[in-house]
């Protein structure tokens, strides 16, 4: 076969496919368009969800940043002159309830990004600190059932320590068990076990602590939590401080 004939046979091969092709385009057509037309959509839906999602994380962080100055802002000292345009608070409770709606508005209008979960757990440290005990517990454990286990575990640890101080010691002890087996970067296990033997301590189960403080010690010698393990068990082993 010589190569004339060769270059005709391709040509041929290559217009019958092309034909193939625009004819099963043509068939195809509306097909075709409307996969397009749903691809491109799909493509502007994610964009501009990206867009949206940007801007509202954006504003959440302002909003989060004034809503922690208001709450770390100093308390009016007395007797002390406050100078014009320096905002200032007469008690904790009051500073709390300041920053506490800051939080909460902020929770309530941006709860989907990361801020707005940081200003419902910081609504919920400050109910505490205002003295709204049952609203601090609905807030924290919406926090505490969240998709953030770091933020979730704090909202928990918070929980235990409300639960401590309105007499509810069955409940703090549930949290602290829950939170040591299942430790996260922001509760360690070693804390949750020394809040609880300290816990136990206090309802007068000093084997029990006893139990948790030697099982720290052993496990986590050099450790902050081992340590502090160490002293419990044997006060007198820690160095008195030089008089001044």
């Amino acid at each position: 076969m010589d190569q004339r004939t060769k270059a005709a046979l391709k040509k041929d091969k290559f217009v019958t496919t092309t034909t193939h092709g625009l004819e099963w385009a043509s068939e195809h057509r509306q097909s075709v368009i409307a996969n397009g037309a749903i691809l491109l959509a799909a493509i502007l839906v994610a964009v501009v969800s990206m867009v949206v999602y940007n801007s509202r994380s954006e504003a959440a962080s302002i909003a989060f940043g004034a809503a922690m100055q208001a709450y770390q802002t100093p308390l009016a000292q007395p007797g002390e002159a406050v100078p014009p345009g320096v905002t200032t608070y007469p008690s904790i409770a009051e500073r709390a309830k300041a920053a506490g709606a800051l939080f909460q508005a902020v929770a309530n209008k941006y709860g989907m990004t990361p801020d707005g979960q940081n200003a419902r757990y910081f609504a919920g440290l400050t109910y505490i600190e205002a003295g709204e005990n049952q609203q601090a517990e609905v807030t924290l454990k919406k926090v505490a059932g969240g998709w953030d286990s770091d933020l979730g575990a704090l909202a928990k640890f918070a929980l235990a320590q409300l639960y401590r101080n309105t007499g509810r010691d069955p409940q703090a002890i549930d949290l602290y068990k829950k939170l040591i087996a299942k430790p996260t970067a922001t509760v360690p296990a070693g804390l949750a076990q020394l809040q609880l033997a300290d816990l136990y301590q206090l309802e007068g189960k000093g084997d029990e602590a006893k139990t948790i403080y030697a099982d720290l010690k052993d496990k986590d010698p050099k450790g902050a939590a081992g340590m502090a393990a160490a002293e419990k068990l044997n006060p007198s082993s820690v160095p008195a401080l030089p008089r001044q």
